[in-house]
């Protein structure tokens, strides 16, 4: 790695380190829908990082990472945006940076987050890609995330509905525009079903949407392996040695720090858990784990007896 790329990516770490997420600011960006402002993390590609809480009306369910890469040939979102309002807020930014038009938006997965903004895109004309996996968990339970949302935001839920993506695909969706080489591809189970990432070979960076979690907890759900997460992790995600990540959730950073706290926690967790089944535990016992290591990431007070549980549950028929 040359001098220059290693100084830019300490001095990337240094400002994610300087404007830590945090869970107790409701909103950083206040004449906007969006949580935050969207920043050029390398030249072409932003993000706005979504709050490091779960989804509330002051956030108006901005939890998660809004990002974009303006091509030169058009511009392509990454994640539809949690619900009309945010996806329009999104747009109105990009507007502001460029004349370019979105020609592109992909789902990182099935959640709300992910795709309850659709709603908006669509209306725009802008074609929307998934994974196949994804679009039906959506097609599922889309019902539920939406009343989800409305309950959360109330009248800032205006104007949205279910639209789910417009093309699906199995193991990778790949567009060339300008400078950018954009790989959408499924690498295998991780966090939710259909989850993929955006890799964008040309630049060494990764949009690694809910496989890579930084600077709040992980949750865990009653379908998630960590098992095969964590087999994913090791044969798929790793061994692109992206240079710079976008994660899911927290700020965009480096390999060494989503490593830290995503496959770091997850086998963390699972070693306690081991032990606690090797001396015949129980579930009860299992809440109480301890996760100090982690216990500076935000929602650690929701997650992490929660996960401590699923992950008990999942461990006791391995």
């Amino acid at each position: 790695m040359s001098l220059l790329r290693i100084n830019l990516v300490a001095a990337i770490v240094m400002i994610a380190q300087t404007a830590i997420a945090s869970e107790n600011i409701a909103d950083q960006y206040p004449q906007s829908a969006l949580y935050a402002k969207p920043v050029e993390f390398i030249p072409g590609v932003f993000s706005a990082t979504g709050a490091t809480a779960p989804p509330t009306y002051d956030n108006s369910g901005h939890n998660n990472n809004l990002s974009f890469i303006i091509t030169g040939e058009g511009v392509v979102v990454i994640n539809g945006g949690g619900a009309y309002i945010i996806a329009k807020a999104l747009h109105d930014e990009i507007k502001g940076l460029t004349d370019q038009p979105v020609v592109l938006v992909i789902n990182e997965n099935g959640q709300g987050h992910a795709m309850l903004g659709n709603s908006y895109w669509v209306e725009q004309g802008v074609p929307i890609v998934a994974h196949v996996d994804a679009a039906t968990e959506f097609e599922e339970r889309g019902h539920s995330i939406l009343a989800a949302m409305e309950q959360v935001n109330l009248e800032k839920a205006e104007g949205t509905f279910l639209q789910g993506p417009t093309e699906t695909f199995t193991d990778e969706y790949i567009v060339e525009l300008g400078d950018f080489r954009i790989e959408a591809r499924y690498i295998g189970p991780s966090h939710t079903v259909g989850d993929v990432i955006v890799w964008l070979p040309n630049q060494s960076l990764v949009i690694a949407g809910d496989i890579a979690f930084h600077e709040r907890m992980l949750p865990i759900f009653p379908e998630t392996s960590t098992r095969d997460w964590l087999d994913t992790w090791d044969t798929a995600f790793e061994p692109l040695n992206a240079t710079y990540v976008i994660p899911g959730h927290g700020h965009p950073t480096n390999m060494a720090q989503v490593r830290r706290y995503t496959k770091g926690y997850l086998e963390y967790l699972r070693a306690r858990i081991a032990d606690l089944l090797d001396n015949g535990g129980s579930l009860a016992e299992a809440y109480y784990v301890d996760q100090s290591p982690y216990v500076n990431l935000d929602t650690f007070e929701e997650l992490a007896t929660k996960n401590a549980g699923r992950v008990f549950e999942e461990m006791e028929f391995e």
